[in-house]
């Protein structure tokens, strides 16, 4: 591969920028007949028989790379472990999981910001046929409760600072309805990490794994309602790592030489997936950030050369329109992918302005499809020309179709309906509950995203809408019915409905429409963020309360969220 490929920019297109406002222009459509319509990738499909499990997969190249550098930790230890000793503490980690009597089958939860012990307790966990629930440290105590009934937790893994929220429930008693472990100085009846990391390699159980036993619980709400347990196996995990950088023509073309900026949440399935899993597989190095503040950011890109960014819009906002930016060296930066929410075409050119150098794309992802569904053809080895705006072609080895939501026909070129995905990397089920898993993936196999989209002559995809009601708050999703529940609670609130609000930063932000009790005339709308805030994580607040006499619904009682979508827009409101 030459410099130059690696330094081709995307072609400029007279097609629409991606976003999901649903005043979008659409493609005209044409006159193709109403036959199946199948899309595929540009790039061919490859060979994908491994079924090793998930953990031996990506350390498949550890003979070759052992003493190469693995995690490269971005905390003021600065420590690097290399793939030797990254294996090793998986591997005392699996033996000390098995010690406290995790077993196949059994649910941990990982409930920490971005650390070497994320990666050690995920794959430790694999190593038995243990599942991992990836959850945000900042939620409140009710929502990660929620998580831990739900998915059966046996053992949380967090630091000290986040176990007085795991004191808050008095329907679970820490140490005795599951175990905590800290990676830090353990407070009272808690076990400190050392009891996994410093557990004998040599004892790990023998355990035999299926392809299709699930290794990864992340949650996620779909195209509606409540968060949902995503079951994720490690054949549908390791076909979607393979699908992006597996092959001689890899989608996603990374090598031993290459640095991944680690930055987003590895809780997220975007960063655990797109970041982490695909640079083990390629042997790269991985600069591991618990949070993102941009002087660190900007100061350790350049101290570790750091090669390939994966970000989301604000992060995007960040490096394009931060003055600092300028006092760098940010020329190593040869990729960067933005994923997990929309970025606009201004945005994107303002960043090819500051590392001009770099090949600019998009990817598109569901953690449902295992997660990715299209990416940048443009990072590929033998890149191909891709359009500013486009979310990339569709990933090998998977099928993609266009539905009308009306008829439920599949469409041809330039046509929009709803986006569908078929192939190995989509989620096994949704845990207990075969309603929605049902309602999500048809008989046929095909999952149904709920983002209305279309594929261009080029066989690039494109976003212009939604038919999911979730929110995208700076690519964390928030459930309006999550917020309603909550809402409806309120002694004062007869009935709610939550809708998006377009934002700058964030993209989309909540906003909630209230109708008052009779008794709750004196309310007021700082009352009522307050009493959202105090139950939800910061990227679900109420950001604005409109009080109206009634919520618009259906004849079925359904919220008609496109009506007060339309309120928003209208400069009376």
């Amino acid at each position: 591969m030459t410099m130059a490929a690696v330094q081709s920019q995307p072609i400029e297109s007279e097609i629409p920028s991606l976003n999901l406002k649903s005043s979008s222009p659409l493609p005209k459509t044409g006159d193709h007949k109403k036959t199946e319509h199948i899309f595929k990738s540009r790039l061919p499909d490859i060979n994908i028989t491994n079924h090793l499990p998930l953990h031996s997969y990506l350390f498949e190249k550890l003979p070759q790379i052992g003493e190469k550098p693995c995690l490269i930790s971005g905390d003021a230890t600065g420590r690097i472990y290399s793939y030797a000793e990254t294996h090793l503490l998986c591997r005392k980690t699996a033996s000390g999981l098995s010690k406290q009597g995790i077993k196949k089958g059994d649910v941990i939860m990982i409930l920490l910001q971005n650390c070497p012990e994320f990666v050690f307790s995920f794959f430790g966990a694999s190593m038995i046929g243990a599942v991992s629930t990836t959850a945000n440290p900042f939620y409140t105590s009710c929502e990660i409760f929620k998580q831990v009934k739900a998915s059966g937790t046996k053992m949380i893994i967090t630091q000290s600072q986040f176990v007085d929220k795991l004191r808050e429930n008095s329907e679970f008693k820490l140490g005795e309805d599951f175990k905590v472990v800290t990676i830090d100085t353990p407070p009272e009846n808690c076990l400190p990490f050392s009891v996994l990391s410093e557990a004998n390699e040599a004892n790990v159980p023998e355990t035999e794994l299926d392809p299709n036993d699930p290794v990864a619980l992340p949650f996620s709400s779909g195209t509606t309602g409540l968060p949902k347990g995503v079951v994720l196996t490690h054949k549908s995990l390791s076909t979607c790592v393979a699908q992006q950088v597996d092959g001689e023509n890899p989608n996603m073309h990374l090598t031993e030489d290459d640095v991944l900026l680690c930055v987003l949440p590895l809780f997220h399935i975007f960063s655990l997936n797109s970041v982490l899993m695909i640079a083990l597989r390629s042997g790269s190095g991985i600069l591991i950030m618990p949070k993102f503040d941009i002087n660190s950011l900007l100061e350790l890109i350049q101290k570790h050369r750091v090669s390939v960014a994966m970000v989301v819009p604000p992060l995007v906002l960040a490096l394009a329109k931060n003055p600092t930016v300028g006092n760098f060296d940010l020329s190593s930066i040869r990729m960067v992918m933005s994923g997990a929410a929309p970025l606009g075409k201004e945005l994107e050119d303002a960043l090819r302005e500051r590392i001009p150098q770099a090949v600019l794309g998009q990817g598109y992802g569901m953690t449902e499809a295992g997660p990715v569904l299209s990416m940048c053809p443009g990072f590929a080895k033998e890149p191909l020309p891709t359009k500013a705006g486009s979310c990339g072609i569709v990933v090998r080895n998977a099928e993609m179709k266009i539905v009308d939501p009306e008829t439920g026909v599949s469409v041809g070129y330039n046509e929009a309906g709803e986006i569908c995905i078929r192939g190995e990397q989509v989620m096994k089920e949704y845990l207990n509950d075969p309603a929605s898993t049902a309602a999500t993936i048809d008989i046929e196999g095909w999952l149904h995203t709920g983002d209305i989209g279309y594929v261009d002559d080029d066989d690039e995809v494109y976003i212009v809408d939604r038919v999911k009601e979730i929110i995208k708050y700076k690519g964390f999703q928030v459930p309006p019915a999550e917020l309603e529940a909550i809402l409806v609670n309120h002694p004062s609130i007869a009935d709610a409905a939550v809708v998006p609000q377009k934002d700058e930063a964030a993209g989309e932000v909540p906003v909630a429409f209230v109708v008052k009790s009779s008794n709750g005339l004196d309310l007021t709308e700082e009352s009522v963020k307050a009493f959202v805030a105090k139950q939800v994580v910061f990227y679900k607040k109420i950001h604005k309360v409109y009080f109206v006499h009634a919520i618009p619904k259906s004849a079925a009682g359904k919220i008609l969220r496109k009506e007060l979508r339309a309120r928003l827009a209208s400069p009376a409101i």
